[in-house]
Parts: structure tokens; C-alpha cells; sequence
């Protein structure tokens, strides 16, 4: 069986998520900061009327930051929190391709000490000499993560 993906660039890293997942990529536009958020959120964007938390992938898979001069995208993305779904933006610095895989080309993630969390990690695929790294959004934060995502968009809504 083969699936498509949204492939994408986080620093030197290249990334893909199924593109299931996946509203909407934005070009750069003004992020509202959010005191007290957790470091690896951004802040808040209006994205077609709906207040939605923004992320850096940067800060939260430990990559070097980005200079601010630069350009990024945001990739608007559904997540699945057990019955709820959250709507997030996650900050990387370009969209690639949208590329089919087959499932017998992606790999399993290897082993790694206990310390490094690969949950989040669907899979690797090798493209043209490179891995790409298959997220799986669902995963990528904890469900206490998801819960502070969700608990200050709804706050910011009923500001």
C-alpha cells in the first residue's frame, strides 16, 4: 500500500507527514506571542477565523534555532487527541515535495537509548541518498503538551 506525504525542511533535516494531517501551509505572518507558553510554542496565528497555537519544530526536536531574518512556513495540521482533534501550526523553514511512498519503504526507527523519545517517529525512508524522517503527528506531544495547546486557545477564543 503506498501514502502520500507533505515532505519538508527543519534545519538540515528533511521530515514528512501524511498528508492527511495536513489543512494548509502558510507563508510567514505575524505570530502573536503568549506569555507563559511552553518555550516550543511560537505563539497564536488567525488562521480562517481560529485562533491556533503555532509550535517551532526547531525547539521542540532540540534543532539550532533559526535565524529570524529568515523565511519559514507554517503547516497547519490536524491532530487526534483521543476523541478531540486540535488544530496546531507548526514553524519549518521550507516545504519540499508531496511524495508517495510505498509502506515497504519506510524503515523503522532504530534503536536508541532510553533518554530519546522516537514516538513521534513513524518511520525513515531513504529519497535520493537522504532520510527523511516520518512524523507522526499524533505523537509528537505529550497529552499534557496537547492539553496546554488546547487550554490556551480556548482561552485566547473567549478573551
Amino acid at each position: 500500500m503506498s501514502n502520500t506525504y507533505l515532505s519538508f525542511v527543519v534545519g538540515e533535516e528533511q521530515f514528512a507527514v501524511n498528508v492527511t494531517k495536513v489543512l494548509e501551509v502558510l507563508q510567514k505572518q505575524t505570530i502573536t506571542k503568549v506569555p507563559n507558553a511552553p518555550d516550543f510554542i511560537k505563539g497564536i496565528i488567525n488562521f480562517r477565523g481560529e485562533v491556533v497555537p503555532v509550535f517551532e519544530m526547531r525547539v521542540k526536536f532540540n534543532l539550532a534555532e533559526r535565524d529570524e531574518t529568515k523565511g519559514y512556513v507554517i503547516i497547519i495540521l490536524d491532530l487526534q487527541s483521543g476523541e478531540e482533534t486540535i488544530r496546531i501550526g507548526a514553524i519549518a523553514d521550507k516545504v519540499r515535495d508531496v511524495i508517495t511512498l510505498n509502506d515497504s519503504d519506510i524503515k523503522p526507527v532504530p534503536a536508541m537509548n532510553k533518554d530519546f523519545n522516537t514516538e513521534f517517529l513513524q518511520g525513515i525512508v531513504k529519497l535520493n541518498d537522504k532520510f527523511i524522517l516520518l512524523l507522526n503527528v499524533d505523537k509528537v506531544f505529550t497529552s499534557n503538551q496537547l492539553q496546554q495547546l488546547h487550554d490556551s486557545s480556548e482561552v485566547l477564543k473567549n478573551a
